[in-house]
């Protein structure tokens, strides 16, 4: 765990997500949770350093497995918005670990057995404003990424935890995303009202200007390449013909090859489907 602001911490060494972590007088503001239980319990054990306030709240960025599966470990009140609670109430009550191929990090996990999932408690449309210090953190909505992607913001330390919104050298989630609204997301980001703040990705960790211009590059180019194949009236087995291509873009180590072809196939083929098949059937998030 390395603090990046006053009282703001984040921890990048656990499979899965980067979690945050907002230390106020009132309590702790936790901002997602590793999938698997071990790390969660490695994960509370360092916040007891903290010597944070009473109170926990836990808020998932939005429905992904890789950052709500463990959620139940961390034992606190979870907040997310009221689409990805939504999500939730189309679940079965248990995750069970088997026959997934969707190229999550969850799935290079051994062990995690069946999972109760634990659904939000509380949830918000736009934004909701938690007053625990002298100054409001703030979740807020930022579609795109998926359904419900919500951001958490520390404005007196100029700190946005943006989940999935932007991705360091490794392919996007798709199967869930909106790219025109995802790119309009990142517009915001790139705008002056982001200048100088320190932006945490969820899957990359602080990221710097160039990298949120090419993850917009990059989503233009997917959204161009599958209108295309929508106006030729494609199959959805076209999508298939994409992913050497897309995944070029990328320098992907070797052991992570077969996970991002995955990934981007089962994103590309979710998508294709929603905005251009809807008749046909499509996957959870």
């Amino acid at each position: 765990m390395r603090a990046i602001a006053k009282d703001i911490f984040i921890e990048d060494q656990f499979m899965g997500v980067v979690l945050g972590a907002v230390n106020l007088p009132h309590g702790l503001i936790q901002v997602d949770a590793p999938p698997s239980s071990e790390d969660g319990r490695s994960w509370r054990a360092s916040l007891l350093s903290l010597g944070s306030g009473a109170d926990r709240m836990l808020v998932n960025l939005d429905a992904h497995p890789d950052r709500t599966l463990g959620a139940r470990a961390m034992d606190c009140t979870i907040v997310a918005h009221e689409k990805v609670a939504q999500i939730f109430r189309s679940r079965s009550n248990m995750f069970k670990a088997q026959g997934n191929e969707t190229g999550a990090d969850w799935e290079t996990i051994g062990g995690l057995g069946n999972v109760r999932w634990a659904p939000p408690e509380i949830t918000f449309s736009q934004q909701m404003a938690l007053h625990w210090g002298d100054s409001p953190v703030l979740f807020e909505y930022h579609p795109g990424p998926s359904t419900g992607a919500s951001w958490v913001v520390v404005p007196e330390e100029k700190v946005v935890f943006i989940g999935d919104a932007v991705l360091k050298n490794q392919p996007p989630y798709l199967a869930s995303a909106d790219l025109p609204a995802w790119l309009e997301t990142l517009k915001l980001l790139l705008s002056p009202a982001y200048r100088g703040w320190t932006i945490i990705s969820g899957r990359s960790g602080p990221v710097a200007v160039d990298m949120i211009r090419a993850q917009r590059e990059h989503l233009d180019h997917v959204l161009g390449k599958l209108e295309k194949l929508a106006a030729k009236k494609s199959t959805p087995d076209a999508v298939e013909n994409l992913v050497p291509h897309l995944l070029g873009s990328f320098k992907v180590p070797s052991g992570r090859q077969r996970q991002y072809t995955h990934r981007l196939r089962h994103g590309l083929t979710q998508y294709y489907i929603r905005h251009y098949h809807p008749g046909v059937a499509a996957g959870e998030e």
